[in-house]
């Protein structure tokens, strides 16, 4: 099982043995696209259900709230008596407690492993500018190479700002330009010339390297724990 519904929990049966079932297959899949090194989707869909779970758990009301609702205006209101009546059913809430308690220390573990391989993999890759600070740092180029390959991947970054209700986050996407096979005769400051020339996004824009001493799977791990490092880099420089 490569996916887990973000109503698993509630959705099908609603059997101790049967949802065990459905979350080991899961898990197991995860487990071993981490033994390969690929983290994503996997690790932020781990954290998601590993937080829900825990909102849950404290929260009975969310219970009621997960239950799948494929129903017409018309049922609406002998439905929401019905959803009300399953919350407060001693048997089933027990099922589901019993549910809970078994998953939460099984996605855990697994969450855990995958943090564990992704700061393995972010402690070899090393972040710095190329050239001159720029004063804009939400729009650039990030260069990633691999030292092994002497490849270098182009990317133009744009990071936005978002915020709702409780916080303020910061998203990037990136675009692929072109691959660069890095020579002793041509330096980075060189190819940010270059690229900068051929691609004119603005002037002196905003340039990093991220270097990696190891290789991984490219758009599963290396890009996307790349991104995360260079918000944190652009953050915390601000």
């Amino acid at each position: 099982m490569q996916t887990l519904s973000a109503n698993w929990l509630t959705e099908g049966l609603i059997d101790l043995e049967y949802k065990q079932y459905v979350l080991l297959a899961y898990l197991k899949h995860v487990q071993q696209c981490f033994t390969e090194q690929k983290l994503y989707p996997q690790l932020s869909d781990l954290i998601f259900h590993y937080q829900n779970l825990k909102t849950i758990k404290t929260d009975k009301k969310l219970i009621y709230e997960n239950f799948p609702k494929k129903v017409s205006k018309a049922d609406f209101e002998k439905l929401h008596l019905t959803y009300e009546k399953i919350v407060q059913d001693d048997t089933l809430m027990a099922e589901l407690e019993a549910i809970m308690e078994f998953a939460m220390p099984k996605l855990q573990e697994t969450l855990h492993a995958g943090k564990s391989v992704y700061e393995f993999i972010e402690e070899k890759m090393q972040i710095s500018p190329i050239g001159l600070t720029s004063l804009r740092t939400d729009e650039g180029f990030l260069f990633l190479y691999e030292h092994l390959t002497n490849d270098t991947r182009v990317y133009h970054y744009q990071i936005s700002l978002f915020e709702n209700t409780f916080e303020k986050y910061r998203g990037i996407h990136t675009s692929y330009l072109e691959t660069v096979r890095k020579s002793t005769y041509v330096t980075f400051e060189n190819l940010k010339v270059e690229i900068s020339r051929k691609h004119q996004v603005m002037a002196n824009p905003a340039t990093y390297l991220i270097a990696s001493q190891i290789s991984c799977p490219l758009d599963e791990t290396m890009l996307p724990v790349a991104k995360r490092l260079l918000i944190r880099y652009i953050t915390t420089a601000a």
